[in-house]
């Protein structure tokens, strides 16, 4: 992996990361409202599987 290949998918990821609150602004305030509810233990839940989804992806591609 080269340095070109980070940033295409930092800037993958920005641009992902970005399509929700510029498409819908008001229910990306909602949904992170709602984030901001949830206890520890649930954030660090989707924050694990998250990585999972993406270690599984990597591998799958690689």
């Amino acid at each position: 992996m080269n340095s070109d290949t980070f940033w295409l998918a930092l800037g993958l990821v920005l641009i992902i990361e970005g399509l929700f609150p510029f498409l819908s602004p008001d229910g990306w305030r909602r949904m992170f409202a709602q984030v901001l509810q949830l206890r520890d233990g649930q954030l660090r839940f989707f924050g694990m599987c998250s990585l999972i989804a993406g270690t599984v992806l990597i591998c799958w591609l690689a």
